[in-house]
């Protein structure tokens, strides 16, 4: 009777088990987010973070705002955009395609214009330009990288912009624009400050964080996009990276929380 009982329980304990497993894995959601380039790396970390939190698992896209916000336009199947910009967030809900009242700011970034020769004279003047080792400037692209519309304010701004065209070498995305410094295709580049905080033993060199007065705020907004809108995990997630733990963590990467 006893060894029976034994039996039974043991049986019991393993449907229990593999009841319990099943749930779970019913129970933890696939997240997919866009994300725009200078925030991929902060994103992997605070994704592991959420995921040994909650379970669940996010998969990351990518890309210049501008592509992922024609991505989206086309019926890419995101659940939340990390947008670069506010411009983009804004129209997907004018659009009806993002959640109202889900749009929030996240972080705001700053630009660094950044060479790996230590040489150069990395001033406000942006003198550097006319220096006798200096060839080509990269940026990315202004119409459709955040990051790279602030590059080109600047460049007005100092008035450069007309004379710089035949040496401006042009990234799709911020991280394509880091890579062009990085292999000497270029001498100089505007990056993000996230980049250089984030591979600044990688990278040495020397930098030159751009006074926020010379371009208009890198408001970088995040939106929950109408196919998650009942995403109970999508909506966590937004959350999580609202908490103030979370974002002491991002300013960590070098972002500002404030305009």
């Amino acid at each position: 009777m006893n060894r029976f009982k034994k039996k039974s329980d043991l049986v019991g304990g393993v449907l229990l088990a593999f009841f319990l497993l099943h749930v779970s894995d019913a129970l933890a959601k696939e997240l997919r987010i866009a994300v725009a380039s200078n925030f991929l790396l902060p994103l992997k970390a605070l994704s592991k973070n959420f995921k040994e939190s909650t379970g669940h698992k996010v998969v990351v896209i990518s890309g210049s705002t501008g592509k992922l916000y024609a991505q989206i336009k086309q019926g890419a199947p995101f659940d939340i955009l990390l947008a670069a910009d506010s411009i983009r967030p804004e129209l997907l809900e004018k659009e009806g395609i993002g959640v109202p009242g889900s749009r929030f700011t996240y972080a705001v970034g700053r630009l660094v214009l950044w060479s790996k020769n230590s040489k150069l004279p990395l001033k406000n003047d942006l003198q550097v330009l006319n220096h006798k080792n200096f060839r080509y400037l990269a940026i990315a692209n202004p119409k459709t990288a955040p990051y790279g519309k602030a590059a080109e304010q600047v460049l007005r701004k100092k008035g450069f912009w007309e004379q710089i065209q035949n040496r401006l070498v042009r990234g799709e995305n911020i991280s394509q624009t880091l890579q062009f410094v990085v292999t000497g295709n270029a001498q100089i580049g505007f990056i993000s400050l996230s980049q250089l905080n984030s591979n600044k033993r990688l990278l040495g060199g020397t930098s030159w964080l751009v006074p926020l007065s010379l371009h208009e705020p890198i408001q970088q907004q995040a939106i929950l996009l109408k196919r998650a809108k009942t995403n109970k995990a999508a909506r966590q997630f937004l959350n999580f990276i609202k908490s103030n733990r979370i974002q002491k963590q991002i300013e960590s990467y070098g972002y500002s929380l404030k305009l």
